[in-house]
């Protein structure tokens, strides 16, 4: 009796001993030699500092807010037009890059001689050193919606591989070229783009934008038509225009404006029955001008 109990209490003893030996999972004491197992000496206490002593950091001050662009003199608004036939316009804030436009802007037209801005820009990038005729051509091609020059600047640059150069260059995405020049089909805002491109100097390449811009502000009084007479007086002569207007043999006035303020670009699209006559059109790209200042 008394062996069992001796034997019973060294039992107990050594249990009560592992258990208090705590479980540690670490590689640096797996396989470790016999000084490794002698207990380490405990850490020296470290003090807190008092809360007078800890270190502060302040907030980094707020980044200032930019300043919001005040609307451009054509900007996003709501349009009505009571017109027969289709009608279509964007217009794009130059400064952000933002367009707004017409439910059915994305629907391509014909351009008309909207595109010989175009047709200028692609050749003047392409051959920026260009002989006194041409560029003399090119002015009349602008400045007085010359037909002769359009046809020949055409077939300098490639016909249908023009159109396909505007299309990569300027980003359009509603737009491809059809059976000549004045077919091309273009979308409000693809028309928009296009002369964003231009005012930008993607389209006539640095050396030539300006000069091109300057033509564009000097065309031919009586094709000053549709967007500018709707701009104040004081902004008509430093906005760059580009109209397009044709009777097709189907029975239907095609007439575009596409002009380019200094923070802005407008573009409309218009076709109606041909009997309304051109001014028609024009009154049309006039009342979203106006509208679009609002």
């Amino acid at each position: 009796m008394r062996k069992r109990a001796g034997l019973s209490a060294f039992v107990l003893l050594v249990a009560a001993l592992l258990i208090g030996v705590p479980f540690v999972w670490g590689s640096d004491l797996l396989g470790a030699g016999a000084d490794a197992a002698a207990p380490a000496a405990p850490a020296p206490a470290v003090e807190s500092p008092a809360a007078s002593e800890a270190p502060t950091r302040k907030a980094a001050p707020a980044a200032p807010a930019a300043p919001a662009l005040p609307p451009a003199l054509v900007h996003p608004a709501q349009v009505t037009v009571d017109a027969t036939g289709f009608w279509s316009w964007t217009v794009i804030d130059r400064r952000t890059g933002v367009a707004a436009g017409s439910d059915n802007a994305g629907t391509a037209q014909r351009t008309a001689s909207m595109i010989k801005a175009w047709l200028a820009s692609d050749y003047l990038r392409r051959n920026p050193s260009p002989s006194r005729s041409n560029l003399a051509e090119l002015s009349e091609m602008i400045r007085n919606s010359d037909n002769d020059a359009a046809s020949y600047f055409w077939g300098l640059d490639g016909k249908t591989a023009s159109i396909a150069r505007l299309i990569q260059t300027c980003g359009l995405t509603d737009s491809k070229a059809y059976i000549d020049w004045a077919s091309t089909l273009v979308s409000a805002r693809d028309a928009a783009r296009m002369g964003a491109c231009i005012g930008d100097g993607r389209a006539a390449g640095p050396k030539w934008t300006e000069w091109l811009l300057n033509e564009m502000r000097n065309v031919a009084a009586d094709q000053k038509f549709g967007i500018t007479p709707a701009l104040p007086a004081t902004e008509q002569a430093g906005t760059a225009v580009k109209n397009g207007w044709i009777a097709r043999s189907d029975g239907k006035w095609h007439v575009n404006c596409l002009a380019i303020g200094g923070d802005w670009v407008l573009s409309v699209l218009t076709v109606y029955p041909a009997a309304k006559g051109q001014g028609y059109g024009e009154d049309i790209c006039s009342s979203v001008t106006k509208q679009l200042q609002a």
